[in-house]
């Protein structure tokens, strides 16, 4: 088999509407909730028989809002301030010969929708729209390997402080919907998804990150990360 055709056996639902902001691993943000919507013919209540029992999956997807042909036999990683190169497999980077992610989510329930499966998810690190090629339980005894050794990312990144502006305070109190999301905005933030260069560095631009409908405004202040305002934003859909 030197050439393999994919072909997507469900699509992601995300509140990650652009590839910033997206938490760089799964599980960073454990409360952060995905549908798969599952695409015919894998939609069938059998395919996802027995699946219940199992806490955690694994998802083969495809890192499909990356350019092609970007892929490089070195890159600067994020975790090494981007001033490094190491070899693309020894990297987690979304340009590489086959532009294929895996991750490892909660499953938080295997739900019927007018006869379709579709899973429920927590922890995710996908695009909304990403296309998923397969799926499989994570075993827990076989997967789980704490003494194993993790290179230049051996342990979890730091979180930043954050703090909301005024603008953003009355944005979350006018709307419950929105107010519901306040955890997730601020873990999002909290994560500091600028670049790594500017981290430590003196930045006074203002990002924005995505998130649902919404688009959250951001800057540093010191080592601080302030939301500055949250405001709808245009609909976007990769």
């Amino acid at each position: 088999m030197n050439e393999l055709t994919l072909h997507p056996v469900g699509r992601i639902h995300s509140p990650f509407r652009e590839k910033f902001g997206i938490p760089r691993q799964p599980g960073l943000i454990p409360d952060v909730r995905m549908r798969l919507e599952l695409l015919p013919p894998w939609d069938v209540p059998e395919a996802v028989t027995g699946l219940e029992e199992f806490s955690h999956v694994w998802l083969i997807f495809g890192f499909h809002a990356v350019a092609r042909g970007q892929a490089r036999p070195t890159v600067r990683p994020p975790r090494l301030g981007g001033n490094r190169r190491i070899g693309v497999f020894a990297s987690r980077s979304t340009h590489r010969p086959n532009p294929l992610g895996l991750s490892v989510v909660a499953l938080e329930e295997v739900r019927l929708v007018s006869g379709r499966a579709e899973l429920w998810l927590r922890g995710g690190d996908l695009l909304d729209g990403t296309p998923v090629f397969d799926i499989k339980p994570y075993l827990p005894w076989a997967e789980s390997l704490p003494d194993a050794r993790g290179g230049f990312a051996a342990a979890p990144p730091e979180r930043s402080p954050v703090v909301l502006a005024e603008a953003a305070e009355e944005a979350l109190a006018r709307d419950a919907e929105l107010a519901a999301l306040r955890k997730l905005i601020v873990d999002v933030v909290a994560w500091d998804p600028r670049p790594a260069y500017r981290a430590g560095a003196t930045d006074e631009r203002v990002y924005g990150v995505r998130i649902g409908a919404h688009d959250i405004h951001f800057r540093a202040q010191g080592d601080t990360l302030c939301i500055l305002d949250i405001v709808p934003g245009e609909s976007a859909h990769e």
